[in-house]
């Protein structure tokens, strides 16, 4: 038994069981240790301590996958039907929902979430990601051109990139694999999926519920592990036709610039710092309560956390003491605690990141209204804090925290606020605040970012697109947007007046 499943936490025999089990690659249709036979550990973010130790992939085990993935992509997967590839997909959807309530155990130990969060908040979505791309999978057709020119056709045919690496962050590890693979598979590409190796144990779960659902040997193959080892061996391999990735703004640029060596199609889905826009004449109750849910909403590592609070003057410290006394609510603790509305943080690193953002904050003049302090030494826990006064160059103001950390700075006039809110080199997502229509409709125009929501805050689903404009990527998750992304068009010309 792993130490951090003491008698004290209530977990399903099922997750027991799982984490008694070796955590090995899944390559092809076999569970196998790394060629290497070295492992890492994996930490129950709640309590500080061992959850599992876990194969750890490297060239050798990459170049494995990836033989075994352009095998399954040129042989059996290529020989399942479009409509066949749906039915599959829409078959691991029902084993998710089947599954769900071990697979968010398995989340939240991983990664801290509440475990309510996980069961009835992520995973619902995690199913319907597939289902709806199962629905495209027989509707991606080609078209006829007409050139004009006498007796030549030419047909547009669409046709799976290749063999993808999706390489996936620790703070939504389930939900951000699936906003790959599901588009991908639909698409008719293989998929390499490479978790975060803080967060593997739900990629596993995964991986073995695909083979379950019986998509084809080598068509999802998982390979824990570093990413300066497995990450970079995927990115540099190629066998790889397109790397996917979220994460960090430094992580991408290195992909993108070694990429284009082998010229791979790249998506990109990168950081933010995004503004919520509070108006004078919103609903204030309503906007308190979003813009508190849009920082604070799992330990604020979302990448589209609204970082950012821009609030009117004259209601200025109203709100600032509605989301201080939001914050204060929150209770702060273990993800299997029933009492939880806020997990940890993902690793004792991360509380040192937050922690050293907040003193810079205080260093450049801003002001600690509640929080700002690490919590509990048996987890990786930071109160929610929220940080006034702090100038428009400092860089709690500018660079992504990625944690419980919101900074409010005032405005005047809706004039001077496009600018304020677009001062930033990100462009994930925004929110605006307001009763007046025609605000709302002004500002959604001119904000430079990827995703606007009015009067609330964060709302996703499986058929909108989302990513970001500026330094937070290149590409779209979700919708066909996402589809094409895993397509390439090819132009047949057909001379039929010889």
């Amino acid at each position: 038994m792993t130490e951090a499943l003491s008698a004290e936490i209530d977990v399903l025999p099922e997750v027991r069981e799982t984490l008694k089990r070796p955590q090995l690659l899944i390559i092809g249709d076999h569970e196998v240790a790394a060629h290497s036979g070295e492992t890492f550990d994996t930490l129950n973010p709640s309590t500080g301590s061992l959850l599992a130790r876990v194969a750890h992939a490297d060239r050798d085990d990459v170049d494995d996958a990836v033989r075994i993935a352009r095998a399954a992509l040129e042989g059996s997967w290529r020989m399942v039907t479009a409509s066949e590839r749906g039915r599959l997909l829409n078959k691991l959807a029902d084993l998710i929902d089947a599954q769900a309530g071990e697979l968010a155990q398995l989340e939240s130990l991983d990664n801290g979430t509440p475990v309510g969060v996980t069961r009835n908040g992520l995973l619902p979505g995690v199913a319907a990601h597939f289902r709806y791309f199962a629905g495209w999978a027989d509707k991606i057709d080609g078209t006829t051109i007409d050139t004009g020119m006498p007796g030549m056709s030419v047909q547009l045919q669409r046709e799976p990139v290749g063999v993808v690496a999706a390489i996936v962050p620790w703070n939504f590890p389930l939900t951000m694999a699936t906003w790959k693979i599901a588009p991908a598979l639909a698409a008719g590409c293989t998929v390499i999926l490479k978790p975060a190796e803080q967060t593997p144990l739900t990629a596993l779960a995964l991986g073995r519920l695909a083979l379950e659902a019986g998509i084809p040997p080598g068509v999802l193959q998982v390979l824990p592990g570093l990413g300066e080892t497995a990450g970079a061996a995927l990115v540099e391999h190629p066998g790889v036709d397109k790397i996917a990735f979220t994460g960090s703004v430094e992580v991408g640029q290195a992909i993108s610039r070694v990429a284009v060596g082998t010229m791979k199609r790249v998506s990109l889905e990168l950081g933010g710092k995004s503004p919520s826009i509070i108006m004078a004449d919103a609903d204030i109750n309503l906007a308190i309560a979003s813009a508190a849910s849009g920082i604070f909403f799992n330990s604020g590592q979302v990448c589209s956390a609204g970082s950012r609070l821009l609030v009117q003057s004259s209601v200025f410290d109203d709100v600032i003491n509605g989301i201080v006394g939001a914050a204060e609510q929150i209770r702060v603790g273990s993800a299997f605690d029933p009492a939880t509305t806020m997990g940890p943080l993902i690793s004792s690193e991360q509380v040192d990141r937050v922690s050293g953002y907040v003193e810079l904050g205080r260093g450049d003049g801003g002001r600690v209204l509640t929080g700002g302090t690490a919590t509990n030494p048996n987890g990786f826990y930071y109160q929610p804090t929220v940080v006034v006064d702090a100038p428009a160059t400092s860089r709690i103001v500018r660079e992504e925290i990625f944690g419980p950390v919101v900074v409010a700075q005032p405005f005047e006039s809706i004039e001077s606020l496009a600018d304020k809110a677009n001062d930033s080199p990100f462009g994930l997502a925004a929110a605006i605040f307001t009763r007046d229509a025609r605000n709302s409709h002004h500002l959604s125009r001119i904000l430079k970012a990827g995703s606007v929501w009015v009067n609330c805050y964060g709302y996703v689903h499986p058929a909108v697109p989302f990513g970001g404009f500026k330094m937070s990527g290149a590409g779209r998750d979700g919708g066909r947007e996402s589809l094409d992304q895993y397509l390439e068009t090819k132009a047949i010309w057909t001379n039929y007046a010889w």
